[in-house]
């Protein structure tokens, strides 16, 4: 089955879970239909961000080849590393010199870090889902048909179909 087969059958069931709550009653369907469309949104909005962001580094050559997950997660910084700073004698080591190197080592807050965190939480596929899920909460409470109740697990539905979607389209 292709992928487009696949995220429409996903969407049509979990639109029709959503539908169904119209024979309850109106108040119901739209606080229920809201809060899928807005999770819905917000999960499909933030991979694709993030798919087309580690696309962007991946094209661009600047990933770096980073240690093994389990080295990382064991040796956060690199203390068991087999790599020995100088086979010197401890008497011969310019301490200063070492100290310095490794302090160029770290990785401090920079502008270029901010950039980087910004462009993947700045991007259009992450804002305009949030803009619908404030704004729809909005205007169902300054309506009155804010049902609290239906609403928070309503979000559920679009969670799970939007995580659903999200994995077809990595692929």
């Amino acid at each position: 089955m292709s992928i487009l087969k696949r995220i429409t059958s996903i969407l049509v069931f979990s639109e029709a879970l959503v539908l169904s709550c119209a024979f309850y009653s109106k108040v119901f369907y739209i606080n229920a239909q809201v809060a899928y469309l807005s999770s819905l949104f917000v999960i499909i909005g933030a991979s694709l961000a993030y798919k087309k962001m580690v696309i962007t580094k991946v094209d661009s050559k600047t990933y770096e080849s980073d240690r093994d997950l389990l080295d990382t997660i064991e040796d956060p910084h690199g203390l068991y590393e087999e790599d020995s700073i100088n086979e010197a004698p401890a008497e011969e080591l310019d301490l200063k010199t070492i100290v310095k190197e490794e302090k160029a080592k770290i990785k401090t807050f920079s502008i270029k870090s901010m950039k980087h965190g910004v462009r993947g939480s700045v991007s259009v596929f992450r804002i305009v889902p949030y803009i619908f899920l404030v704004l729809g909460f909005i205007v169902l409470k300054n309506n009155n048909i804010l049902e609290l109740s239906v609403y928070l697990p309503s979000l559920l539905i679009g969670i799970v179909a939007g995580s659903l979607v999200s994995k077809e389209i990595a692929h």
